[in-house]
């Protein structure tokens, strides 16, 4: 798939985010990714940076093996989506989630998501990733 420059670099800087943020659960390196003017569609975190950053700090606290590893990503345009497996410790079935951001001017501005449980098993042997 060929991406222009901007996809390239929109790409470049969700990738950064599961690396510097998301992985290591790391809220202080959330303001080189997130717009101060950020828009959570999840409803379990109120829109805005500080709420995100406290978020993040709560998993990782409750969580604090989790990993969210990143099987597929895709670039349309300002748009960033993101196929990866949750998983809040290290036996654990997890989630699938799929991640849209948006991204402006060099940051993320808006994200919405969508996650289902892992189910092992069923009625094709193509699993879920």
């Amino acid at each position: 798939m060929r991406y222009t420059a901007d996809e390239e670099a929109n790409l470049a800087l969700v990738r950064g985010l599961f690396d510097e943020v998301l992985n290591p659960m790391d809220s202080s390196a959330v303001d080189r990714f997130i717009a101060p003017d950020y828009i959570q569609h999840n409803p379990s975190v109120e829109t805005g940076r500080a709420p995100f950053k406290a978020f993040l700090d709560h998993i990782r606290s409750v969580h604090p093996q989790g990993i969210h590893d990143v099987k597929r990503m895709f670039a349309d345009g300002d748009h960033v989506i993101v196929h990866y497996h949750v998983r809040r410790w290290p036996d654990d079935s997890g989630w699938a989630v799929v991640d849209i951001f948006r991204i402006e001017n060099g940051l993320i501005v808006e994200h919405w998501d969508v996650a289902q449980d892992v189910k092992l098993g069923g009625p094709n042997a193509n699993g879920m990733f």
